[in-house]
């Protein structure tokens, strides 16, 4: 194995998947994604650690579909020493250029929070206090793990929800613990505030670009590979 993908989802998990590649999905839950991290470090093989799946976007100019790619927020995060360094970890994977690959990504910061980000106002606050391009809830368990064993990090996102949408009750509970999808769980909020419906649909539709585009991001980097995978 040479690349490790921290997921939410089993469904962002599977599109990772190829020689070389083991994701680990860790459906929401902070302490079930780490421990699952650190059981494949430990395993060894691992070469770096990527922060890979569909994300929320802070920065009002991203719209559902977009690629983001970079390295994790933080007060010192940003410079082009670090951006290098998270490019440099794709590219030793798939062995292209990533800027080349994908040159309609975003490129920059991402940050990581324990819980979703759902509202407006979340998203504005979050986005003013970082600056960052997009909010998920993996990379910076992620980051940990890989800081804590030396590894180079990396994060390839694509967005499901803009800046400007507010995510509906039942997109909040549609993920079981092991990253599946939690379809009783939406129906019953569904039926509870069948007012939701339109903006469910909305996220519906949102997500299915997000996925189309990581599943586009991961072609595009081994159609432009120079070796096997």
């Amino acid at each position: 194995m040479t690349l490790l993908v921290a997921c939410g989802l089993t469904r962002e998990a599977r599109i990772f998947a190829r020689d070389g590649v083991m994701a680990v999905a860790g459906g929401g839950d902070a302490a079930r994604l780490e421990a699952g991290l650190e059981v494949a470090v430990a395993a060894g093989g691992v070469r770096a650690i990527l922060s890979g799946g569909i994300a929320g976007a802070l920065d009002p100019a991203l719209r559902p579909g977009d690629v983001v790619i970079g390295t994790l927020f933080s007060r010192e995060s940003g410079s082009p020493e670090q951006l290098d360094a998270a490019f440099a970890a794709l590219d030793s994977r798939f062995r292209g250029r990533t800027r080349e690959s994908l040159p309609d990504a975003h490129f920059g910061c991402i940050v990581g929070s324990d819980t979703i980000v759902a509202t407006l106002a979340q998203k504005r606050a979050l986005y003013e206090a970082t600056g960052a391009l997009a909010v998920d809830m993996e990379s910076h368990i992620a980051a940990r793990v890989a800081a804590r064993h030396a590894l180079p990090f990396a994060i390839l996102r694509t967005i499901s929800d803009g800046a400007d949408h507010v995510l509906p009750p039942a997109a909040l509970v549609g993920m079981k613990p092991d990253g599946g999808m939690a379809l009783g769980a939406v129906l019953g909020s569904l039926a509870r505030h069948p007012g939701q419906l339109p903006a469910l649909i909305r996220t519906g539709r949102d997500a299915g670009r997000a996925f189309t585009a990581l599943k586009r991001a991961c072609r595009a980097f081994d159609s432009g590979s120079t070796g096997t995978r």
